[in-house]
């Protein structure tokens, strides 16, 4: 059974993105073991967030930052639960569309495994593969 999902822009500190903070602490730190001092950085506080709520809860969040030459888009997290439902693409899509308006430029940087999520939006792998966090990851661009 498919459940619709509410995709919000949500306030840094509000309730919502309070939850999504907790949301990426579960996921990140707890689940794959990123240190928090890695997890958490300045640019939470200037970033534009967004949250996937299904069935009443939050169920995915990933940030948007505006980078200079391109927007980028990160810490996309999705609850395990939730997983395969296309929540992180329907916030991918949402994050794109909301931003391309100021940049058609998108940049970010993903997880080895997920590379075929993000070819999806048209982005492409470049460079050399490089530990975050501890996992392997690849930089991406749609440009």
């Amino acid at each position: 059974m498919v459940m619709e999902t509410a995709i919000l822009s949500v306030p840094v500190f509000s309730a919502l993105c309070n939850e999504a903070f907790r949301l990426r602490r579960a996921v990140f730190v707890h689940e794959q073991k990123v240190p928090e001092a890695e997890e958490f950085d300045a640019d939470d506080l200037s970033a534009h967030h967004l949250v996937a709520v299904t069935a009443g809860e939050v169920s995915g969040t990933l940030r948007v930052i505006y980078a200079g030459e391109h927007v980028k888009i990160g810490r996309v997290a999705v609850a395990c639960q939730w997983r395969g439902c296309g929540i992180a693409a329907a916030m991918i899509g949402r994050a794109m569309e909301l931003h391309r308006a100021r940049d058609n430029r998108f940049y970010l940087t993903a997880q080895a495994d997920k590379l075929p999520l993000y070819e999806r939006f048209g982005f492409v792998a470049y460079g050399a593969e490089f530990l975050d966090g501890g996992m392997p990851h690849l930089a991406m661009k749609n440009y």
